[in-house]
């Protein structure tokens, strides 16, 4: 059998993409997509960008794609937090943030050139921190705080106001918080 008799075309390919991606709670990788469609990875990636061109709400994070469903909970409270620390001190931060139940969104820098510049991270619980880090650490990259000196915002998101000043709390108390 030919591998063409296996591919997922065009349009149809994208809509498959979608559709997995808005059933799904986790992300799912380029490779992922690229094997289920029999395709690769690179045109994935050009799919996905032609879906975003369109509007759907995919963002990229360092464990994959997902679509972003907006929070028509209103029972979820978030919040936009200013925190500094060294690149060593990230794992902590993180853990710090999810033991306390709430999700970190994403991170943002001020950039002096290209202005705002924000990562999508959507880690909740420690193994989500694990795979963040480990794919950091696979690839080599660097961290966004690391263009500002450490300084750097999240968006934080729980269940209830305590959890989000507990969680606050915790970083005051480690030194990460710029301010209370």
């Amino acid at each position: 059998m030919k591998d063409d008799e296996n591919k997922v075309f065009g349009e149809e390919r994208r809509q498959l993409i979608l559709s997995w991606l808005m059933e799904g709670s986790d992300p799912l990788s380029g490779k992922i997509l690229a094997e289920r469609t029999n395709v690769s990875r690179q045109v994935i990636v050009q799919d996905v960008s032609l879906l975003k061109a369109k509007g759907e709400p995919i963002i990229a994070t360092s464990r994959g794609y997902v679509y972003f469903k907006e929070n028509n909970n209103s029972s979820k409270f978030t919040r936009i937090i200013a925190v500094c620390h060294l690149a060593e001190e990230t794992a902590d931060e993180l853990y710090t943030l999810v033991d306390h139940g709430v999700t970190v969104q994403n991170v943002m820098v001020e950039h002096p050139i290209y202005g705002d510049i924000t990562g999508s991270l959507m880690v909740k619980n420690r193994r989500d921190v694990d795979a963040f880090l480990n794919e950091l650490k696979k690839t080599q990259a660097s961290l966004l705080s690391e263009l500002t000196e450490g300084v750097h915002l999240h968006t934080i998101e729980a269940d209830t106001e305590k959890q989000l000043d507990e969680a606050c709390d915790a970083l005051y108390l480690a030194g990460y918080l710029l301010e209370q």
